[in-house]
């Protein structure tokens, strides 16, 4: 095509997003530069008063919009999704999670569009996501020409469901090597921001207070941590639902003079370089932004086994993987990095180098563009091909 591929990403948001919501925003910022072009759509709830997605789509530079739904499925979306279409001239929806692929499979139908999605995994705990939502949004990708997941694990959980193995890619979520690196001369100010003495051992953790993070394990490891390692000092940045039972936690722990939870960071790669350690305690991740972070900040990582870690960092090699929901392990792993500078220091540069040779966001965003165009190609004209004809 002459001109551009336009796109709509059209992303579900609560507060302040997570992972998937930095990927979206990273990827509109830079497309042009890679032939398409994107428009980035938030369905949202009205009465958000976390939601700060908008905010940092215009310190983007982004060409941002957003629908305001007064319930869950609000029958006023489709018809203001489709002007957006329209007065875009949008080529692919591109849904990211459950609500945005009903919608993107709506919205393809009616304005002959061709629906993508990423899937970014399913972390939710309430009955309604893991028995209604994840299905049915499972079944609804079943129908798109084109699927990113974003693990092999997750590739596999789709074609599970019947994703056609063709259509479905995997494409690790990378990252923005010159945005994100070690600045030593910046490390002491944010560390006396939080109150850390010269001779603290900082460990860090970033993500939502929910379930799937388990960082009841990671305190649960930091007081076995401590008898130890008495200047060691815990800060999780993040919001969720989570945060008063981990709050509870830390003072049932007797841990409160070591263990801080920050709320919602706007300038994440700041914190990052008062971290001496990365910690990544999850049950379940599709691909961690924050290890990919970390990794190119050049901060040692320990995570558990969740997910597409271990397609991100090999154990040994780039960091140390352990088991999941196990503080003893988490603990020795994180002693052995403290401990053991010299084999440490091997990882760190590893990490490094793997991050600017593979996981760089400028390989994604190739990768990503001859996806766009491949599902463009093999569906004919854009203007011409309906949504509702797409084989299954």
């Amino acid at each position: 095509m002459s001109d551009p591929i336009r796109v709509l990403d059209l992303i579900g948001v609560d507060g302040p997003g997570g992972g998937a919501e930095v990927i979206v925003l990273r990827t509109a910022a830079r497309a042009e530069r890679y032939g398409f072009r994107t428009t980035v759509c938030c369905v949202r709830s009205a009465d958000d008063e976390t939601f700060d997605v908008d905010r940092r789509a215009r310190d983007l530079g982004i060409d941002y919009c957003e629908v305001a739904e007064t319930s869950r499925f609000d029958r006023r979306t489709l018809p203001a999704l489709r002007r957006i279409a329209q007065e875009r001239q949008i080529d692919i929806v591109h849904a990211n999670g459950y609500k945005s692929a009903f919608y993107a499979f709506r919205l393809a139908r009616a304005e002959r569009l061709i629906p993508m999605a990423t899937a970014h995994g399913w972390t939710g705990y309430s009955w309604r996501e893991r028995f209604v939502y994840y299905p049915g949004e499972r079944l609804i990708l079943r129908r798109f020409p084109g699927v990113i997941a974003v693990s092999s694990q997750i590739r596999e959980t789709l074609i599970r469901w019947g994703c056609k193995p063709n259509r479905v890619h995997v494409l690790l979520n990378g990252i923005d090597t010159d945005e994100f690196h070690r600045r030593p001369e910046a490390a002491k100010s944010v560390r006396d921001s939080l109150g850390v003495g010269p001779g603290d051992v900082v460990l860090g953790a970033v993500g939502r207070l929910e379930r799937q993070k388990r960082f009841d394990v990671l305190l649960e490891a930091v007081k076995l941590l401590l008898p130890k390692q008495p200047n060691l000092r815990l800060f999780i940045a993040g919001e969720g639902s989570l945060k008063r039972q981990l709050a509870m936690q830390i003072e049932q722990l007797g841990i409160a003079d070591h263990c801080r939870l920050l709320g919602h960071c706007a300038d994440i790669s700041r914190l990052y370089q008062a971290f001496d350690v990365l910690v990544q305690s999850s049950d379940y991740e599709g691909t961690p932004t924050v290890v990919v972070e970390a990794m190119a900040m050049e901060i040692p990582v320990v995570a558990t086994e969740s997910g597409g870690t271990r397609e991100l960092l090999q154990d040994g090699v780039h960091g140390l993987i352990v088991p999941l929901r196990n503080p003893p392990a988490l603990a020795a792993a994180i002693e052995r990095t403290l401990d053991d500078r010299e084999a440490t220091a091997a990882r760190v540069r590893a990490a490094r180098r793997r991050v600017e040779s593979e996981l760089s966001f400028d390989a994604r965003m190739r990768k990503l563009d001859e996806i766009y165009q491949e599902v463009v190609q093999q569906h004919g004209s854009l203007q011409n091909e309906a949504a509702s004809t797409l084989p299954c």
